[in-house]
């Protein structure tokens, strides 16, 4: 059992600040919709408060790379959450969490559903102890619907929902991100769902279940594609870095070698770049007069496009795109990233101090707000660090602690 001492760290105080200070939220879920939107939830000033396993601790603890036995993405993802043991499926457990849940606003959970009933820990016994509550249930498919008891995963929303069929070059396989798209897309969605329905707590008194699929948010945030099917019957098809909708789009090499993204969606941007690459004359075409009609001649465009951009330095490309008002970006990796001066100038990427690994450094709040800004308060903590003190702010004695953890509830 993790001693809360044993790293050194002060235990962080649970009273936030930001315009969500005074809410407590419970995060149950695990990898990874499910914890980042409680994630955003305690960056603007909420109290988080994560329930891990006793023996199981979330997974992103163990995902990718870690530095001294320290993974490093859960100091991402758990930041600004005090974590806490619970074994729910015990009757100390369950009995301790439904005494949480009468302190709480939100629950966050994504077990596939009828878990939480199975442990009789549902709605209906949540919102007896707290008709106030909130409880987000994020799942892949949904809390009902013929898949809603299968495993899944952001890879099957990716793959479900149309994105990973138009991804790729168009004689090659459908291809997935190598990150988790779906699930920090469900993630914000999350977050605006549970900030909806507290807003509606305000009116009503009452709080209420959010129930979302992670195969839901990515469809929308992929547009028109039902709409255009219905009404015309039209597939989107694989276009690699182009785009069906408008040309020149496309990543072009610069003599240096550099990689450059260039987007023209508005008209005025296109006949910018046309005439900056030596190619007015393209601009007389009547087919250049819409970005559909740009789109059918994006080989005549990538030509002068890309021709041009190869026999200048990607400095030299950069320097005259921005001086014509056209759009242009390096493609950046990540070491890109962490030096580029504009994510610089808005502290993108921003140092935090951790007890186990000192400064590091990772991405900041997701927005700006001028009077209430959020803010990282601390990394992720130790398993069960904060065990004894959320437990004891609960009015649990020592000895109550003791006795769950004899059970195997904590």
């Amino acid at each position: 059992m993790h001693d809360p001492d044993a790293d050194g760290a002060a235990a962080p105080h649970p009273a936030g600040d930001g315009p969500l200070a005074g809410l407590r939220v419970l995060d149950l879920a695990t990898l990874f919709a499910g914890p980042l939107a409680a994630t955003m939830l305690g960056d603007f000033g909420a109290e988080v408060i994560k329930v891990e396993h006793p023996l199981k601790p979330d997974p992103s603890r163990g995902h990718g790379p870690d530095k001294d036995g320290v993974g490093l993405w859960w100091k991402l993802l758990g930041r600004n959450k005090r974590t806490i043991t619970l074994d729910l499926s015990t009757s100390g457990g369950r009995a301790t969490l439904l005494r949480l849940a009468a302190t709480a606003d939100v629950i966050v959970e994504n077990f596939r559903p009828g878990t939480l009933e199975k442990w009789r820990l549902g709605w209906e016994e949540l919102s007896a102890v707290n008709p106030r509550l909130v409880l987000a249930r994020v799942t892949a498919f949904g809390q009902y619907g013929p898949y809603c008891r299968r495993p899944g995963f952001g890879t099957l929303a990716e793959a479900m929902s149309g994105f990973a069929a138009i991804t790729g070059e168009p004689e090659g396989p459908p291809t997935l991100p190598p990150f988790g798209l779906a699930d920090s897309i469900a993630a914000l969605a999350t977050s605006y769902a549970v900030m909806t329905a507290l807003t509606a707590r305000t009116a009503s008194g009452r709080g209420q279940v959010v129930d979302m699929a992670i195969i839901e948010p990515i469809l929308t945030v992929l547009g028109p594609q039902p709409i255009w099917f219905d009404q015309l019957g039209y597939v989107q098809p694989r276009t690699g870095n182009r785009s069906r909708n408008n040309a020149p789009r496309n990543t072009y090499r610069s003599a240096d070698g550099a990689w450059l993204a260039v987007s023209t969606s508005a008209q005025s941007v296109a006949e910018r770049v046309m005439r900056l690459v030596g190619r007015p004359e393209l601009t007389s075409e009547p087919w250049f007069a819409t970005g559909s009609g740009r789109a059918e001649h994006a080989d005549v465009l990538d030509e002068a496009v890309g021709g041009w951009i190869a026999r200048h330095t990607r400095e030299e490309v950069l320097a005259a795109f921005e001086h014509a008002e056209a759009a242009v970006a390096p493609v950046h990796d990540v070491r890109d990233v962490m030096a580029d001066p504009q994510y610089r100038a808005l502290d993108t990427i921003t140092e935090v101090p951790d007890p186990e690994l000192g400064p590091i450094r990772m991405q900041n709040v997701l927005f700006r707000l001028s009077a209430t800004p959020g803010r990282i308060r601390w990394a992720g903590r130790p398993h069960g660090a904060d065990t004894d003190a959320v437990l004891g702010e609960l009015g649990l004695t020592p000895e109550r602690i003791a006795a769950l953890r004899r059970e195997g509830a904590l």
